[in-house]
């Protein structure tokens, strides 16, 4: 279940917006202010966030200048979601980092589609699609991995590892980083713990002759390879 921030200072209109999320199956998170939505994103970083862009104190253009400046959100989607409609409004949010712009009054269905389509682009292992990499195919619905037919067994730990990899292919992830999208931000937890987690999901891919998928970047963290082919001969 993706977790989406409405950072709203209108509280009726806030409260429309998270009633239609929930119902279309989304966890939502309210703040009211710039100051409440830093200290949700930095209790638990959401899927997405819908940004006003009036707040009380600091702007929602200023908040999101301010994540995409900072290492653990740059890649955060953002929709921002606001009244003000002119085009030069709409040039600077995008600047800001926003990666949509919808202006108030909205159609519920074209946001959720934007949101949708957003987290497509920015955030795959927020969906539920399968997921396919080389000749690993991932399936967060039913919970199962498996290769060219033979399925493995994962617990829910190294499956949420493995669809984090599996959805950012080629990519280095420093073990904070994974502690933070896998395990949460809000657990505190030692980093060597991801260690013992790799260790048990390369023993499982193993058994497929997927193990070596999973590279140790020295002195980085860890990277999931696509060339399963080469790797597993």
């Amino acid at each position: 279940m993706s977790r989406i921030l409405v950072v709203e200072d209108e509280a009726a209109i806030a409260e429309l917006i998270s009633i239609n999320l929930r119902h279309a199956g989304f966890e939502v998170a309210i703040a009211a202010t710039a100051s409440a939505a830093q200290d949700e994103v930095d209790r638990v970083l959401p899927d997405l966030v819908l940004l006003d862009w009036m707040l009380p104190g600091q702007s929602g253009l200023a908040l999101a200048r301010q994540w995409r400046s900072a290492t653990r959100t740059k890649e955060l989607p953002v929709i921002m979601l606001t009244a003000r409609a002119e085009e030069s409004d709409k040039v600077s949010g995008l600047d800001a980092g926003a990666d949509d712009y919808l202006t108030k009054p909205f159609s519920t269905n074209e946001l959720l589609a934007r949101i949708r389509a957003v987290l497509r682009r920015k955030a795959p292992n927020a969906l539920d699609a399968v997921v396919e990499v080389g000749q690993l195919t991932l399936n967060p619905t039913t919970h199962r991995v498996s290769r060219d037919g033979v399925e493995l067994k994962l617990g829910p730990t190294e499956f949420r590892l493995l669809h984090f990899l599996m959805t950012h292919p080629e990519r280095v992830h420093a073990r904070s980083q994974l502690l933070d999208r896998v395990w949460g931000d809000h657990v505190f937890i030692e980093e060597r713990t991801v260690d013992v987690h790799v260790k048990r999901l390369r023993e499982a891919l193993d058994k497929v002759q997927c193990a070596r998928m999973i590279e140790t970047v020295r002195g980085a963290g860890y990277r999931l390879t696509q060339h399963v082919s080469a790797l597993s001969a």
